[in-house]
């Protein structure tokens, strides 16, 4: 019961304030475990230690552009993650940040480091380069006393995680296919979402969709109708169940189909786990999100229940890199 206690109110920020970030808020709204208390955008953050209203923080962002317009929790800043790290007490923050360029988020990780911060930090990274970058700074997160979970979205993350559990029923797993479908009404709501997959296309990378103006990218979505077909993307679902100890990598693919112009998802997302049984069967588990569920929900929902779980491994002082197929989530009341 004393843990329990310990872990009923947690206090929470959440690093960008685009459409993920945006609904990383809603999605908090109702917690009563997690307490919302600070964010920050590119221009500016908000911090209140009792709390942020939603409505209000996406207001200010959507009229004025920062949430350093909040009145009175509100403070411009060019440098805002550093200067919210410096000012706000929280026990743990989703970074809801767009990993363009591809450093951007080790980058991050390292203002944690040498900022002197502890706590938990959450990342939805989706390329298998970015978590590589992140292995590389394993041993300074521990000795910074800091509990990183990586790749804790929908994928990597929740279906990652669902093939870590699929993969239990057989002896030798032969292959893992994530195939998924995404719907949003419109790509402005999650621009840096649409750069990002974007670079998975043919003829493009991180840098070319980095580069691009709007209009070019309106260009682009007008010459496909909105439809974005991705295969044998770069997604870190494949290291993240190697280094789990359940296939190589290259028996991982992952693709998937997103239509910019309708919230209807194009095809369900799902997980196949294909392997050999301990009888020398071959067979295949499918896990298959419900269609109603939107990206945020799959995205926002696992990385505050990994969250919560990295707040347990870290007041037990279990400090360094974890991914979302080493460790369950915690589901968050």
């Amino acid at each position: 019961m004393s843990v329990e206690k310990k872990t009923s109110k947690i206090s929470v920020g959440v690093l960008g304030f685009g459409g993920l970030g945006q609904a990383a808020a809603r999605v908090l709204a109702p917690k009563s475990e997690l307490v919302w208390v600070a964010a920050a955008d590119q221009k500016g953050y908000a911090y209140c230690d009792a709390g942020l209203e939603a409505d209000a923080c996406i207001a200010a962002y959507q009229q004025k552009g920062s949430l350093g317009y909040l009145d009175p929790y509100g403070s411009l800043s060019s440098e805002s993650i550093k200067d919210l790290i410096a000012k706000a007490s929280v026990d743990g923050y989703f970074l809801a940040l767009p990993n363009l360029p591809n450093t951007f988020m080790a980058a991050v990780a390292r203002q944690f480091i040498d900022s002197g911060w502890q706590g938990v930090l959450v990342d939805a990274l989706k390329r298998t380069s970015a978590v590589e970058q992140l292995l590389e700074l394993q041993e300074e997160l521990q000795q910074a006393g800091i509990t990183y979970m990586t790749g804790c979205g929908a994928t990597p993350g929740l279906l990652t995680a669902a093939a870590a559990i699929a993969a239990q029923s057989y002896a030798e797993i032969h292959s893992v296919k994530i195939t998924f479908g995404v719907g949003i009404a419109n790509w402005e709501a999650y621009r840096a979402t649409i750069r990002e997959d974007i670079a998975h296309l043919p003829g493009y990378n991180l840098e070319k969709a980095r580069a691009m103006s709007e209009s070019e990218i309106e260009a682009l979505l007008d010459r496909t109708n909105g439809i974005l077909s991705l295969k044998n993307m770069e997604h870190a679902d494949d290291i993240m169940l190697e280094l789990a100890g359940i296939c190589p990598r290259d028996r991982v693919t992952v693709g998937g189909v997103v239509d910019t112009r309708n919230p209807k998802k194009p095809l369900s997302t799902n997980v196949k786990v294909t392997g050999r049984t301990f009888e020398g069967k071959i067979s295949t588990h499918t896990f298959t999100l419900g269609d109603e569920t939107s990206m945020a929900a799959n995205v926002c929902g696992p990385a505050f229940g990994y969250l919560k779980a990295g707040i347990k491994l870290h007041r037990r002082g279990i400090y360094g890199l974890f991914t979302a197929a080493e460790v369950m989530p915690s589901f968050v009341k």
